[in-house]
């Protein structure tokens, strides 16, 4: 089995300063909302395009409580579906409400130690991890979901409670990482 390093829960949130669809840039620690979901999202993968409709959706439920935040960090030159005017589409199209981010250098997505699309790190009031993982159990069929794990994680939080889960594996496309700027990965011992 193959080993990834994660952040730990509790980490405290990695800032950083990226370009939105319009090219201003956009401050993860300027946000105000109690809670923080940063989401490693692109445009092609369809784990992306199977559970988009449910992050807008919870983006607008919980509107001035959570902050969501969209990254992509695909390699665009060789995934050109990702690229920064296709983002504008897909944003379009999808009925973005929070700011999607374009992670060029892919530093960002190698700090928070992100793998998959769609990959989720909710931060608390403190900016702390509190939770990291998946949107759903099935995010590529969202006819067949029956844990929307995002949801439950964010309604416990801002009714004060204990996430019911702090990590949940993501499911999705890996990120299309620039040659070189692949993830440490190691072989478990059994």
């Amino acid at each position: 089995m193959l080993q990834y390093d994660q952040l730990p829960p509790g980490s405290s949130l990695i800032d950083a300063e990226l370009p939105d669809l319009s090219g201003q840039p956009v401050r993860l620690s300027a946000f105000g909302e109690p809670f923080l979901a940063v989401m490693f999202i692109c445009n092609h993968c369809p784990y992306v395009k199977g559970s988009i409709e449910e992050i807008v959706a919870l983006a607008r439920k919980f509107q001035g409580q959570v902050a969501f935040v969209g990254i992509n960090s695909n390699d665009f030159e060789r995934y050109p579906e990702d690229a920064p005017e296709v983002m504008r589409t897909f944003a379009q199209t999808h009925g973005f409400n929070f700011p999607y981010l374009l992670d060029e250098t892919q530093q960002v997505a190698r700090a928070y130690k992100a793998l998959r699309t769609p990959e989720v790190f909710v931060f608390d009031q403190a900016r702390k991890l509190r939770y990291h993982g998946r949107v759903n159990d099935t995010p590529k069929d969202p006819t067949t979901v029956t844990d929307h794990t995002l949801q439950r994680v964010l309604e416990a939080l801002l009714q004060g409670q204990e996430p019911p889960v702090t990590e949940a594996d993501a499911i999705g496309c890996t990120i299309k990482w620039k040659p070189g700027h692949e993830p440490t990965v190691r072989i478990a011992s059994t």
